[in-house]
């Protein structure tokens, strides 16, 4: 990847979770854990992989971007704004009555949202329903869709992936959020999905093992992807949860609760250390 692309992606990308912190410290409530773990990804896939324009954000020639993982909707918000969709400033209204900004993404109600989801492995499943209608419609737009690791439990996530493979889904690409704790602990005490890798691998999808937090390896991994055929792609990125704010990484109590005013203060400076080592 070019070196000053590669500078510009991480700034956006603390700016991405700035966002995050943002949010959720004025809603008092909120998932900052995953949203930070997932920051990267979504961030490279937003400002150089998405066919999306903000000013026409249901072209039917769109690209589109499902977050099955939903309560993790502060990240989706946060890059969203950062890529022109709404203003930055608005991220202050999470979760308040009458805002665009809801505790999960809602269809209809804020530009570059193309899925209401929340329950886990529904947004999944509709992912599949979109690269299947768009299969068979010879459109050429592609669909991603990111679940988090603990939403491998669920067994609507395997039916898909069960589908999505019989119908050779080459259009899809998901990923799998691989921080390795859930809201009651790690993913391999409370109902382990592991060997996530080769159950894919046996529902018949190419598997990608990436570090969620390279940019370089992020990159390589939707190139692999858009090259495959006759196959849906599942990128598995390993990540750390709470990713950029030094008490929230590899902390479970992070998954949903919101920072207090000492955590918001402590969390933002972290980040724009980061943010000003960044821009050097």
């Amino acid at each position: 990847m070019d070196i000053e692309l590669k500078k510009q992606l991480k700034i956006t990308a603390t700016k991405v979770r700035m966002g995050i912190i943002e949010s959720t410290f004025n809603a008092k409530c909120g998932h900052p854990g995953g949203s930070l773990s997932i920051a990267d990804i979504i961030t490279y896939l937003y400002m150089n992989r998405l066919n999306v324009n903000p000013q026409s954000p249901i072209s039917e020639s769109r690209d589109r971007f499902v977050l099955s993982k939903g309560h993790t909707a502060p990240a989706l918000y946060s890059v969203l704004a950062q890529r022109g969709f709404f203003q930055v400033e608005e991220l202050k209204t999470l979760r308040k009555i009458d805002s665009r900004l809801q505790g999960h993404p809602v269809l209809g109600k804020l530009p570059g949202v193309d899925m209401s989801t929340g329950s886990l492995g529904q947004g999944f499943s509709a992912a599949c329903g979109m690269a299947l209608s768009g299969k068979v419609s010879n459109e050429t737009y592609r669909v991603y869709t990111v679940l988090g690791d603990g939403e491998l439990a669920e067994g609507i996530v395997w039916e898909a992936a069960m589908f999505a493979a019989h119908y050779q889904l080459d259009n899809l690409c998901a990923v799998v959020d691989n921080n390795g704790l859930q809201i009651d602990g790690k993913v391999e005490d409370v109902m382990s999905s592991y060997p996530i890798d080769e159950k894919f691998k046996a529902f018949g999808w190419n598997v990608i093992a990436i570090d969620a937090h390279d940019f370089d390896q992020i990159e390589e991994a939707f190139d692999g992807a858009e090259r495959k055929v006759n196959q849906p792609t599942v990128i598995i990125q390993k990540s750390i949860k709470g990713k950029g704010v030094s008490f929230m990484e590899n902390n479970t109590s992070w998954h949903g609760k919101a920072p207090n005013e000492e955590e918001y203060k402590i969390a933002m400076s972290d980040l724009n250390k980061l943010l000003s080592d960044l821009c050097k």
